[in-house]
């Protein structure tokens, strides 16, 4: 390519550019409105609570007040867990599980465990001094009917208008979607617990 050649593609490149950020720029200017979200974080893939916990990070970072409830990572120590205790201004997080269903083979033990979970979940809703709250593992619950979707759904749409609530775990109910602001699905694509690679510090939990 000669140097007018070169030339010319810079300046077509920076005139598209220029274009791509007009058109950004307007669309951004139509984005006026702000409330708090329903989120969720489901599908097969690894990802779900990572990514529910950045944005506990971010909202620390912004001096916001964060609650979390997991429903099923009671029985062991996890790194976000004694991260974010040493928030306590700042984060209320309680683990009230005891492991997945084929762990406890108890479904009565495990509807109990959800039910204190949801209670947390609906105080911290109640809540005017939180910002956003993390019901972590919810949808396994919902998926096996520890808990009632119905009585979910209403607290959902009765939340305040400012409060964030975001919901984790594989299989979220249809209702949970429908009424949700924000869905991502992660999908699986390859990992390491295939290859017979158990889950490992720092990484799963």
């Amino acid at each position: 390519m000669s140097i007018e050649e070169g030339d010319d593609a810079n300046r077509r490149a920076n005139e598209k550019s220029a274009r791509r950020q007009e058109a950004r720029q307007k669309m951004m200017a139509e984005k006026t409105r702000e409330k708090g979200l329903i989120i969720v974080h489901t599908g097969k893939g690894k990802g779900k609570s990572t990514a529910a916990f950045g944005m506990v990070m971010r909202c620390i970072g912004h001096g916001m007040k964060v609650g979390v409830v997991q429903f099923i990572k009671g029985k062991w120590e996890t790194g976000e867990r004694t991260v974010l205790e040493r928030f306590p201004d700042l984060c209320e997080i309680k683990a009230l599980g005891e492991g997945f269903t084929w762990n406890t083979q108890d479904r009565a033990r495990d509807i109990a465990h959800a039910t204190e979970a949801w209670a947390e979940v609906k105080r911290m809703m109640a809540d005017p001094s939180f910002a956003f709250v993390l019901a972590d593992e919810i949808n396994i619950a919902l998926r096996y009917d520890y808990l009632p979707i119905a009585d979910v759904v209403a607290a959902l749409k009765a939340k305040r208008p400012d409060l964030h609530v975001c919901l984790t775990g594989r299989n979220a109910k249809d209702e949970i979607v429908e009424l949700a602001d924000l869905v991502t699905e992660m999908e699986m694509v390859k990992h390491p617990f295939r290859d017979g690679v158990k889950a490992q510090k720092g990484l799963e939990f």
